[in-house]
């Protein structure tokens, strides 16, 4: 089974939402629809990157250094394409 890291983003402001599953798609449903909690606040959202793994830790792992990196300019070159994600595993 694949496990991901994930990258929604708010279609009202630039707000991302940080994540791992091993099914991203089933996720962005729930946070469209739940209805509580930070994302509820920035609704629509949609995913924005997505990066499989073979383990559910790797996935983790990759989760907390994109939030520690606390920097939008770092998701936004992660969401084009200008890092890889690979490089700071």
């Amino acid at each position: 089974m694949a496990f991901f890291f994930y990258i929604l983003i708010s279609e009202q402001k630039e707000i991302y939402y940080y994540g791992s599953s091993d099914d991203p798609d089933r996720r962005l449903v729930y946070h469209n629809n739940e209805q509580k909690g930070f994302t509820k606040r920035y609704r629509p959202w949609r995913i924005a990157f997505r990066h499989e793994f073979p383990i559910r830790a790797q996935a983790e792992k990759a989760e907390k250094l994109v939030k520690d990196w606390k920097s939008k300019k770092m998701t936004r070159l992660l969401i084009a394409g200008k890092i890889n994600l690979n490089d700071y595993l």
